[in-house]
Order: C-alpha cells, then sequence, then structure tokens
C-alpha cells in the first residue's frame, strides 16, 4: 500500500464565521496524482491554503505523518496571485522556493537554481524580470521555483489559467515525469485536464449553505 503523505481528517474552514468547507477529509499518498475540481469559489484553493498551513481548520486535523513533507511542498499560485510589476528577477523568484531550506548555503541554492533553470530550459530568459515574461514563461519560472526543493508533493492551483496553448501539452507531460518521483495535487475548474492527467479525482461542490469536498 502506497504511503500517505497528507491526512486530511474531518476539516471545516472559516473565514471570519463563514464556513467554506465543512468537515473534509481526504489522503494524499505517495506518487498520488490527485485531481481537485470544482467550480470558481467552491472552495479549492481554500484547501490547498489549509495544507500549505495558511489556513487553520477551525475543526479537525491535518496531518503529515513524515514531518519532512511538510516543509518539502512545492506550490505553484495562480497566475492572478503574482504581481508581475514587482521588481524581481527569474532566479531571484525561483530561489524564493528554497526559504524553507534554511540547511542550505547561499552557494548551494545557487547552484540549485542554475540546474533547475537548465532544466526546465528556461535559460534565455533567466535575466529577465517577471513583468517581462510572457504567460508560459511565468508558468515555466513558477513551476521551477515549486520544484527546485526536490519536493515530496507539488501542489498546483488553476495552471491552466496561464495562457499558453504551445507549451501546454508539453507541460502536462513534464507533470506525469515528475509524478513518476512526487505525488502531485491538480487544483483546476477544468474537468476534462483533471480527467486526461490525474489519477485520482475529488469534486468540490457547493452542498446547501456551505461548501463540500466529496471524494
Amino acid at each position: 500500500m502506497s504511503k500517505v503523505l497528507v491526512d486530511i481528517r474531518n476539516i471545516s474552514v472559516a473565514y471570519d464565521e463563514n464556513i467554506v468547507l465543512r468537515d473534509v477529509s481526504l489522503k494524499i499518498y505517495e506518487q498520488d496524482f490527485l485531481g481537485i475540481v470544482g467550480p470558481n469559489g467552491g472552495g479549492k484553493t481554500t484547501l490547498v491554503k489549509s495544507i500549505l498551513g495558511l489556513l487553520k481548520p477551525v475543526s479537525g486535523s491535518i496531518v503529515f505523518p513524515d514531518r519532512e513533507v511538510k516543509n518539502r511542498i512545492g506550490y505553484m499560485p495562480q497566475i492572478n496571485l503574482i504581481d508581475r510589476k514587482f521588481p524581481i528577477l527569474v532566479p531571484e523568484v525561483i530561489e524564493s522556493g528554497l526559504m524553507a531550506a534554511k540547511d542550505k548555503l547561499k552557494s548551494e541554492k545557487k547552484e540549485k537554481v542554475s540546474a533547475i533553470i537548465r532544466e526546465m530550459g528556461i535559460e534565455n530568459i533567466s535575466g529577465k524580470a517577471i513583468g517581462k515574461l510572457s504567460g508560459g514563461q511565468l508558468q515555466r519560472v513558477l513551476l521551477a521555483r515549486a520544484l527546485v526543493n526536490d519536493p515530496k508533493l507539488l501542489i498546483l492551483d488553476e495552471p491552466g489559467s496561464y495562457v499558453d496553448k504551445q507549451f501546454e501539452s508539453h507541460f502536462y507531460q513534464l507533470l506525469k515525469e515528475i509524478n513518476e518521483k512526487t505525488a502531485v495535487v491538480l487544483v483546476s475548474h477544468d474537468i476534462e485536464t483533471v480527467r486526461s492527467n490525474a489519477k485520482n479525482i475529488a469534486h468540490v461542490e457547493e452542498a446547501l449553505d456551505y461548501k463540500a469536498l466529496v471524494v
């Protein structure tokens, strides 16, 4: 049986007093490729924030049987969360993915960043600021940031929001290769994309006056 990386046990999550997720249970396994689907505003990103530790559930628990996993989560956010006016270069964006790697020297971090830039084939844009990148280029940079710390779990929030059809098929093929050694959680409102790529699917839907996750 596959090893459990994240064990979500009956969590409820609220903004102020407004319950967004109620009594959600879900397990993420080693080398899983889990698709989380549902409508915009349905609670998918709230669930992701809870896994990342950015939101604390009002009840229930999120357990990491292997504590190392908690500090080895690669996260690729939605593009609308990125301030493209911020004056930061591609290598600096990628290096920010190593913030949790406090045991690494500055020289080691630089070496990791250079290696992932080569691996992702983005040497030609490595000197650019993020505001100068196309949507597809930014997608590759943020994926590099998510992968630079060799994550045990990779979470991608609406990666289809990056408009680059030329790179799209290559992107999902790349995710399948990554999945050979890393668990992947793909969050999307695009059910067809998820069906084409994920091994397992969890669905977020509106139920009565709250949002519930149905597995």
